[in-house]
């Protein structure tokens, strides 16, 4: 079975990023959508049976890393994350990528993203 915690990065210039990671440590690009300004929107790379997601940062923006978390009743965790207190900094809303999903933070600030979409179908 795979991974269904995936970490996911933001960089600065993740084109670059995504090269020099395949380069580097042997990741391969199962997707990459960029922007029209050449920007990441988002990207899987695979290793092996994990993955990492990543696209380019804000600019300005010191966050850098989160975790994403696949969830078949994405809507029921959205429901616990809140009633447990969560910071949701995305209400949950169809994604225009597929799937369903949110965006929050736990009590020391981590972003945390959940979605019913599965890089791995």
């Amino acid at each position: 079975m795979n991974s269904t915690v995936i970490p996911s990065i933001r960089y600065q210039d993740a084109p670059a990023a995504i090269e020099w990671l395949c380069k580097a440590f042997g990741f391969v690009k199962n997707a990459v959508h960029a922007n029209p300004d050449g920007t990441i929107a988002h990207a899987q790379l695979t290793h092996g049976g994990g993955m990492v997601m990543l696209g380019s940062g804000e600019k300005g923006s010191s966050e850098a890393q989160g975790i994403y978390i696949v969830a078949a009743d994405c809507d029921g965790v959205y429901a616990m994350a809140k009633a447990a207190g969560a910071v949701i900094v995305m209400e949950i809303r169809d994604m225009e990528y597929g799937g369903r999903g949110f965006g929050c933070k736990d009590p020391e600030g981590h972003s945390w993203s959940v979605g019913s979409y599965n890089p791995w179908s």
